[in-house]
């Protein structure tokens, strides 16, 4: 007999449309690296994760794989959920949602709620 949480849960194939994208400035808003700004290094859509710069750093240890190696720790950033990020506008200095605005020509752009600003 199994319960719900030794089951194989199966992944979500499907990717989810995200408004943070790879290069943004975003502010952790929650959790153990709360206030933290970084740059997006790389968003997963399947997952709807993202990694951002100098949050959530992990450290793991590395053992010698070659004679005469030494082995060493290794810091990376391990993803976080976009739902705990929002976008940082550093002109001024604050976090906001983003909202999808269809220009004139019919090009789709993103800008900030709270300082009307235009992302791309």
């Amino acid at each position: 007999m199994t319960t719900t949480s030794q089951k194989n849960k199966a992944k979500p194939t499907e990717r989810i449309k995200m408004r943070i994208r790879k290069g943004d400035t975003v502010q952790v808003i929650t959790g153990k690296d709360k206030g933290k700004t970084g740059e997006v290094l790389r968003t997963l859509p399947i997952e709807n994760r993202i990694i951002v710069q100098g949050v959530n750093i992990r450290t793991r240890h590395v053992k010698p794989t070659q004679e005469g190696e030494s082995g060493r720790i290794v810091s990376e950033e391990a993803s976080v959920h976009a739902s705990n990020v929002m976008l940082y506008s550093s002109k001024k200095k604050v976090a906001s949602r983003v909202e999808l605005v269809v220009e004139k020509d019919g090009s789709k752009k993103r800008r900030l709620k709270k300082t009307g600003e235009l992302i791309d």
